[in-house]
């Protein structure tokens, strides 16, 4: 399937590794320039830029900011004004998760959750629609939310679970106000992914995972990219407001 995406620009938050990453390298095979956001990791994220421009033939620039601090959200679009002249798809993808339960959590563990994944959204998302209205341009913004806004986890995740369920309800929020200007906003709530990040867990205690999984196995992150590429795409264009089960079947909802 086509997805028609050759030159459209996108920003990618957490692009740098994990997920973020191979969104980023996904939507550059389909002919999408990226932005790479990072907020302190810039080695990677130079590292995805420069493999992006040497394999998929398109523009990659680095932008630099904290999701959670505002002030960073407005330069960071400011960035991708000047690399790219536009930004047509935001992908919500940076995250943080603190592991504790929740009689142990402090108040700056729950907070810092809360501010990154959840504040994060609203501060792109607002500064992306901003410029979308006053150009009178169409868009796309994808958001990374997960099962376990809907399921919970049993590992000591709660501000995290938290903040993915509150983004659900911020994707269909936001459709709403948004539909009739062109501008589409969905999620995709994905399983385990196989990502550096979650190996050390799964060598540990791959069994149990399984367990939890229909199709017993854990994604490779490419299978959630390529979900968020449609997403992104006018392949997608009667669909907002949804979040897309991409969980092996542990949400099947």
């Amino acid at each position: 399937m086509e997805l028609n995406l050759k030159d459209k620009v996108a920003l990618v938050t957490g692009g740098s590794r994990g997920l973020g990453r191979t969104i980023c390298t996904s939507l550059a095979a389909e002919g999408v320039h990226v932005a790479v956001n990072c907020t302190s990791s810039r080695e990677l994220a130079e590292q995805v830029a420069g493999e992006i421009r040497d394999n998929y033939n398109v523009k990659a620039a680095v932008v630099v900011a904290d999701v959670s601090a505002e002030e960073q959200v407005e330069d960071m679009f400011t960035q991708v004004d000047e690399a790219f002249g536009r930004c047509d798809i935001l992908v919500n993808n940076a995250a943080t998760c603190p592991t504790s339960p929740v009689v142990d959590m402090t108040a700056e563990q729950w907070r810092h959750t809360i501010d990154v994944n959840l504040n994060g959204t609203f501060f792109c998302s607002r500064a992306f629609v901003r410029r979308l209205l006053a150009a009178g341009r169409p868009g796309r913004i994808v958001n990374i939310v997960s099962q376990a806004a809907f399921r919970g986890s049993t590992t000591g995740h709660s501000p995290y679970d938290a903040s993915k369920g509150g983004i659900v309800s911020f994707t269909v929020a936001l459709a709403r106000e948004v539909a009739d200007k062109g501008i589409a906003v969905n999620a995709v709530a994905p399983g385990m992914i196989r990502t550096e990040m979650v190996e050390r867990v799964l060598t540990n205690n791959l069994e149990k995972y399984l367990d939890r999984i229909p199709l017993r196995r854990i994604a490779g992150p490419e299978e959630i990219a390529d979900v968020v590429a449609f997403l992104a795409s006018e392949r997608a264009s009667y669909m907002t407001g949804a979040t897309v089960d991409v969980s092996g079947g542990m949400l099947m909802r």
